[in-house]
């Protein structure tokens, strides 16, 4: 193990570099940039054997993705923000063909107007495109969660993309210590890929992507949800064995303080690691935090589970669904509807395009949890 000074966004690279993957479409967007630029700096060294394919836009990025994994490659890619959204059209053919795909998303506002900074518009906008989604709070586990998301795609019981997101700038350009892993044992972790009726085995051809209509496309749907159930399942069991190597424990969430905890924060990425420092100040309080890690699949019952004893939370969203819940605090909601004694919840909107939230936003809202001063919605820092 050697330990680096990274960005999130370096830390990604390295993971890629040990996984080695066999074709790595790529088009620029801040502040997915800087991923593509240094695994380019390791393809020309000849570091890896990727192919790497430098294409037009993102949506021929994930054309080529599809194609690639279609062909029996192990495929990675990344992107942000419009890049993302302009693969819209891709990422249900990517999940409907049950590929395999890896992208890293640093997480950046939709126009319009115009932002390159943080919020999480560009991941919620797509949550329901059948793809797994890992969230990351900092550049250690952008590293680890990217070589998690290689095996779990990759299971027999799963065969879906994954996304693994980290925070635009705050995580993809700041500089921290990360521990990186022999690369010998992580790539004893990764493994070779055996492609599932690869459409290049010619001894065994296979159609992709045929028209189904009312004949079978009802129960090619019904088949991704079973395997993103599955997903929830195996994802503890690479966790389990990922944790042999680094020593992390890779659950659905992650809970600080809650042993006791009578008021909670439920949040995402970048913004836990400020919760925890709050919790830390305010450590004669009975509050915690709830970090989600794995937002798809989303596990209702452990979070149900891990939230019966509280009677305040508030559930931090960087994004907002108009006209609706903020798709965190519908999540939870939804997770908390069969508990017989239902805390009392506080939506909270915050840090959109980048706004930054601090330590006193979050105390604040503590101070509300525990004075039983709630407001249904709320929005953080907005002028």
């Amino acid at each position: 193990m050697k330990t680096k000074a990274l960005t999130g966004a370096y830390a990604v690279a390295e993971a890629m570099r040990q996984i080695n993957p066999d074709v790595v479409p790529v088009y620029p967007i801040t502040p997915q940039t800087p991923i593509a630029e240094k695994f380019a700096d390791f393809v020309a060294d000849g570091i890896v054997d990727s192919e790497m394919i430098r294409v037009e836009s993102e949506h021929s990025a994930m054309s080529a993705a599809i194609g690639a994994s279609a062909a029996g490659a192990r495929t990675m890619t990344a992107t942000s923000s419009a890049g993302l959204a302009l693969m819209w059209e891709l990422l249900g053919v990517a999940s409907g063909l049950r590929l395999p795909i890896v992208m890293s998303i640093v997480n950046r506002a939709l126009s319009a107007p115009i932002n390159i900074h943080c919020d999480h518009s560009d991941s919620m906008g797509c949550r329901d495109h059948g793809w797994v989604q890992i969230y990351s709070e900092n550049a250690q586990e952008s590293y680890e969660n990217t070589l998690l998301a290689v095996r779990l795609a990759e299971h027999k019981d799963v065969l879906l993309p994954v996304m693994v997101m980290q925070d635009g700038f705050i995580t993809s350009h700041g500089v921290e210590n990360a521990a990186i892993f022999d690369d010998g044992k992580v790539r004893s972790f990764i493994g070779n890929y055996k492609p599932e009726n690869p459409l290049l085995d010619i001894k065994n051809p296979v159609t992709v992507g045929p028209l189904q209509l009312q004949d079978y496309y009802f129960e090619t749907k019904r088949q991704q949800d079973i395997a993103m159930q599955s997903a929830k399942k195996v994802y503890l069991e690479i966790g389990s064995l990922l944790s042999k190597l680094t020593g992390s424990k890779y659950d659905y969430f992650e809970e600080y303080n809650m042993k006791n905890a009578e008021a909670v924060i439920i949040t995402m990425s970048s913004t836990a690691g400020t919760t925890k420092a709050v919790i830390d100040k305010m450590k004669n309080s009975k509050i915690g935090l709830l970090k989600i890690k794995l937002f798809r699949p989303f596990p209702y019952k452990e979070v149900a589970d891990a939230l019966k004893n509280a009677k305040a939370i508030a559930v931090l969203d960087r994004s907002e669904s108009f006209g609706a819940n903020a798709p965190l605090f519908s999540e939870i909601k939804n997770a908390l509807y069969d508990l017989k004694q239902r805390p009392k919840l506080h939506s909270c909107i915050f840090g959109l395009g980048g706004r930054n939230i601090y330590e006193g936003d979050i105390e604040a809202i503590f101070k509300k949890l525990l004075s039983g001063e709630l407001n249904e919605k709320e929005y953080i820092g907005v002028r």
